[in-house]
């Protein structure tokens, strides 16, 4: 029989704005030490940011950036701010407040652009893996690049039956695996 391990799992919701987020994030990481790091959606490039621990990825939205430099521009109109704030406004324990205001979105490009360079920069033991859903509605759009994903970070990636918010049955079949299996690896 294999050895039993712990496994303590922490989620944490960080700030909308990419610096604040840094900030809090890096304290997390010194105080925690994690061995593994999984991003989702817009918090892939947080996730990429971090170095020397192997990352997971749901649905990173790598291309959400580029949008919000045009919202930022955008976000001038009147209205345009309130707007976006109401239409993604968060439901009781969701997720963090989202503010589209320019000041925040102009931050974004900067934030990507870190974040690609850190993970050119990782070492070859830094694993990156994502999941992408086959249904996941931002890929129309282009927040969610399976494309770019391959083009930056090859052919380390999966695709499942599913939506961009990863269902509890790919989670239970494809991620906790992939957790259990870097791990013992380690």
């Amino acid at each position: 029989m294999g050895q039993e391990s712990d496994v303590e799992i922490i989620c944490r919701t960080y700030d909308f704005d990419p610096e604040v987020a840094q900030v809090q994030i890096r304290a997390w990481v010194d105080e925690l030490h994690p061995e593994l790091i999984i991003g989702e959606s817009l918090g892939a490039l947080h996730a990429m940011r971090i170095k020397g621990v192997s990352h997971l990825f749901v649905s990173p939205a790598l291309n959400a950036p580029v949008f919000f430099c045009i919202l930022s521009w955008l976000s001038l109109l009147p209205g345009v701010t309130w707007y976006f704030d109401r239409k993604y406004r968060p439901k009781d324990g969701d997720r963090q407040p989202l503010h589209f205001c320019r000041r925040i979105l102009r931050k974004y490009k900067a934030h990507r652009a870190a974040a690609f360079a850190a993970a050119k920069d990782r070492r070859p033991d830094e694993m990156f893996h994502a999941f992408f859903g086959t249904h996941d509605h931002y890929r129309r759009s282009g927040i969610v690049s399976v494309e770019l994903w391959e083009k930056h970070f090859g052919k380390s990636y999966t695709m499942y039956d599913g939506t961009h918010f990863m269902e509890d049955e790919f989670i239970s079949s494809l991620l906790v695996p992939a957790v259990i299996n870097l791990l013992n690896n380690k």
